[in-house]
């Protein structure tokens, strides 16, 4: 009996299915648009050139595959990755000794921050792309206190501690004047707000809330709010994740261009807007996967995140993954993935 997966609103036959499958597995090891013959080859059916092509039409008509420019043969979309991991994609465990190999070069490790740096470099030195750790959430800085002085009439220092003991100060310049007891006001109320939390997410929370609050805010809330903003960024002298293998993406042609390069390692960088992605997997079960467009992060469109979250005492403490090129070989990185987020976890119970 026939079995069908769906595309959007329409059936993807067994057939279609067999092909696409065949297709992405030759263009993720190959890297090339693939030609109606080689798929007859790959797939061992006897069928006639021309019933290739239709079929092969089937699929770009639901935009599984498309064909460049260049080329007769056709390549996967974004669609045609997120349907082969869906439905066609089997994933093998991990042999034996390749965990063992894993599991010796983390062991090495006694210091937390060097063990979650060896994670980072032992999936990238597997896969041959970027490797990413987030820091453990409990190993973060957070915001201890804020305070604002009034150093004249429109010039105030802002004062902001962290858990680490750390001082940051920032003077800012206003167009009107704050009493003492203004700036006294402003501070209980960030204090109050934002005092435990985690650094990134003080950041994130005061982007939010002046986004969603800034009509209906009163003028000195808003000044302190964006004062405290402006503060919190002055400290972000801490990685919150490694990243490695940034330089394994240039190895792929779809990737390679330089204002691509450029984008990529500005974004690793920076970091702040793929932690926030990887916020997204903390709560999640399991690997997630990313394909293209599907991260809403632009420079990621070309790209593929595998992620999965680890634990340690049974509460999720942060999260690891791959960064690379759609055509990774997901059969490969999921379960390296995994693996990896299992042995860390061991690591840092041992610890």
């Amino acid at each position: 009996m026939a079995t069908h997966v769906t595309s959007g609103e329409r059936q993807v036959s067994e057939r279609a299915q067999h092909f696409l499958k065949a297709l992405v597995e030759r263009y993720i090891r190959e890297g090339q648009p693939i030609g109606s013959r080689t798929l007859a080859k790959d797939t061992g059916l006897e069928l006639s050139p021309a019933t290739i092509r239709n079929v092969m039409s089937d699929l770009e008509e639901l935009g599984l595959v498309s064909s460049p420019h260049t080329s007769a043969g056709r390549i996967p979309t974004a669609a045609g990755y997120r349907l082969f991991i869906d439905s066609l994609l089997t994933v093998r465990p991990l042999p034996e000794q390749d965990i063992e190999s894993m599991r010796q070069g983390l062991d090495r490790q006694r210091d937390p921050t060097a063990l979650i740096e060896s994670a980072s470099q032992l999936l990238s030195g597997i896969t041959h792309m970027a490797g990413v750790v987030m820091i453990p959430r409990h190993e973060r800085n957070a915001f201890r206190q804020i305070e604002l002085l009034p150093l004249s009439c429109n010039r105030i220092l802002a004062i902001l501690v962290t858990s680490d003991g750390e001082v940051h100060n920032r003077l800012f310049t206003t167009e009107r004047c704050f009493t003492p007891s203004e700036l006294e006001q402003s501070a209980n109320f960030l204090n109050s707000l934002f005092t435990g939390q985690d650094m990134r997410e003080v950041r994130k929370r005061l982007v939010d809330d002046l986004k969603r609050t800034h009509a209906h805010m009163d003028e000195t809330m808003l000044r302190a709010m964006e004062m405290a903003q402006r503060v919190v960024e002055t400290a972000e002298h801490r990685d919150d994740c490694f990243i490695a293998g940034q330089t394994n993406l240039m190895e792929f042609s779809e990737l390679a261009s330089l204002d691509r390069l450029k984008q990529l390692f500005d974004a690793f960088t920076k970091k702040r807007e793929l932690l926030f992605l990887l916020d997204r997997c903390i709560e999640a079960e399991g690997v997630q996967i990313f394909v293209g467009e599907e991260s809403g992060y632009r420079i990621l469109d070309d790209c593929s995140l595998v992620t999965t979250a680890y634990r340690v005492d049974d509460q999720v403490v942060g999260v690891l993954g791959v960064i690379g090129p759609t055509r990774m070989d997901y059969q490969r990185v999921i379960p390296v993935v995994d693996v990896t987020a299992r042995l860390l976890a061991a690591a840092l119970r041992q610890q």
